[in-house]
């Protein structure tokens, strides 16, 4: 694969850029804040969007019952309080009060009651309704009180509630939008909607009812898709946008150097692996899939592809969610791995595929060293990066375990909840097979099935812990992936935008976002 040119040169970035890019000189009136992200949003309803970027752009106009503050620490946010009956099954929550969605309406117990019912709705097709259809009764008792029935207890239900898509939408637009309200969004957040060109902008203004007082402190953000690595680069450089996540990380060096920007590297939970499809052979051995952990260098492979922005993975679970384990990275013994290889009944190797769910240039750098590397030991591999469409016919959409043409997929999970189990359940249950959920290994074990139930089932947090290490070991000794790295989360801002920061999970917090005046 030929990959782009990684190369800036200043002298052409003047030429033409408004143009191409579309930017107007009023994008920079006082207290407008223009966002370049990598990736166009998929849509405007976070109960129908399955990626991190569009729940995260969402936050511009919604709120959720609760969230996480800019530490990833659980709050409340439209919630003020809240109770668990003893057997786990009924939540009631208590609502803070005097709050109006956008259009004027009341936030209030019966706006809780339609969302929820809502996104439990199997009819609807909504694609976060695995996320919440264990809530079967949503109950008004009072205006700013609200009671949610589970079928089974769920120890990790609140910070289900806080994850990005759990959103407050106004009942009255969605009576008057239906189907459309991706394209209409009104919430109680702290922007509303202006407008949406899906391939150029997204345009948000301050809301003068917000909540919040004093918030927010600009008058409008302009969240610019740009798909292009260098060009994202480009329009932080000459001042069109005064922030930009992700950054390419072949050019951190060069941002960092800039006088009127700061580069920032934080922790994440975006952890990468390589998932096997266990149920086809060779993949079905343990040995061949631990002998491609071991044939792996991932030191080598973060430097390659990484340039340093990431470390190796040391367990299933990244650190940064709750009771995750550490074992330290898998080691790089290419001679070990032959010697599994040949006890595998390969002595000489074999031959397979390797696609990648992404097909931007770090992906493509990952799957070229994963492929040098396994050659090494005599595995020949075939790569491929998938477009996003590719990735919903070939790998998620399947049907039946039987039919998946998948081998090795390089792939990735950041768990929004930031708690284990919607880390571990979505990618190494048997009932998360696709196309119900992302266990893409098709990896199956009765013992982590159970112990996953178990897990939510206690509130005690020593018997938790026992359990999710429990899970964490066994899945690590199974090796139905090969544990990669988790990646380092590396944006830049103009030093004139503040209040802006990238959580570990790859979303925004916003709220504070201000913008200082350009003359100073």
């Amino acid at each position: 694969m030929t990959f782009l040119s990684t190369t800036i040169r200043r002298s052409t970035l003047a030429l033409g850029l408004s143009a191409v890019m579309g930017f107007s000189a009023n994008a920079f009136a006082d207290k407008d804040a223009v966002i370049a992200v990598y990736s166009t949003f998929t849509t405007l309803d976070p109960y129908d969007a399955n990626d991190t970027l569009s729940q995260a752009v969402s936050k511009s106009f919604y709120q959720g019952l609760f969230g996480f503050d800019a530490d990833a620490k659980l709050v409340n946010v439209l919630a003020d309080s809240y109770t668990v009956s003893d057997d786990g099954l009924i939540y009631t929550i208590k609502l803070k009060k005097n709050i109006k969605f956008h259009d004027g309406t009341d936030f209030n117990a019966d706006a809780v009651k339609v969302n929820f019912d809502r996104v439990t709705n199997p009819d609807n097709h909504l694609k976060r309704f695995n996320l919440f259809n264990r809530i079967v009764k949503t109950e008004v008792i009072a205006p700013d009180e609200v009671r949610l029935t589970l079928n089974q207890p769920y120890s990790a239900f609140v910070n289900t509630l806080a994850h990005p898509s759990a959103v407050m939408i106004s009942p009255a637009a969605i009576k008057q939008y239906g189907k459309e309200i991706g394209f209409h969004p009104v919430g109680t957040g702290p922007f509303e909607y202006v407008n949406w060109n899906p391939t150029d902008s997204l345009k948000v203004k301050k809301f003068d009812g917000y909540w919040k007082k004093g918030l927010p402190k600009v008058d409008t953000i302009t969240w610019r898709p740009i798909v292009d690595n260098n060009t994202r680069a480009a329009v932080m450089q000459t001042g069109e946008a005064q922030f930009a996540y992700t950054i390419p990380y072949e050019q951190a060096k060069l941002l960092e150097n800039d006088k009127n920007l700061t580069l920032v590297s934080g922790p994440s939970i975006i952890q990468r692996y390589i998932s096997f499809n266990t149920q086809q052979k060779p993949f079905d051995d343990v040995r061949v899939r631990q002998a491609i952990n071991y044939a792996i260098n991932k030191d080598a492979l973060i430097k390659v592809a990484f340039s340093g922005y990431a470390v190796p993975a040391e367990g299933v679970l990244p650190k940064g969610i709750e009771f995750s384990q550490s074992y330290g990275q898998w080691p790089y013994d290419p001679a070990k791995a032959k010697e599994l290889l040949k006890e595998a009944g390969y002595p000489d190797g074999f031959e397979t595929t390797l696609w990648s769910a992404f097909n931007h240039i770090t992906a493509q750098k990952v799957i070229q060293s994963v492929q040098q590397q396994l050659g090494q030991v005599g595995i020949k591999v075939n790569v491929r990066a998938l477009e996003a469409g590719q990735r919903v016919a070939l790998v998620e959409s399947v049907p039946d375990a039987k039919k998946a043409e998948v081998r090795m997929y390089y792939v990735g999970w950041s768990a929004s909840t930031m708690e284990p189990d919607f880390a571990l359940t979505p990618l190494v249950s048997t009932q998360a097979w696709p196309p119900k959920q992302f266990n893409t290994a098709y990896y199956s074990n009765p013992l982590v099935d159970e112990d996953l139930k178990k897990a939510l089932q206690t509130t005690d947090r020593e018997a938790k812990a026992k359990i999710y290490k429990a899970v964490q070991d066994q899945v690590w000794a199974d090796a139905p992936w090969a544990f990669l790295v988790t990646e380092k989360v590396l944006y830049v801002h103009n030093n004139n935008l503040s209040g802006v920061k990238v959580m570990p999970d790859g979303s925004f917090n916003f709220e504070e976002i201000d913008l200082a005046d350009k003359k100073k």
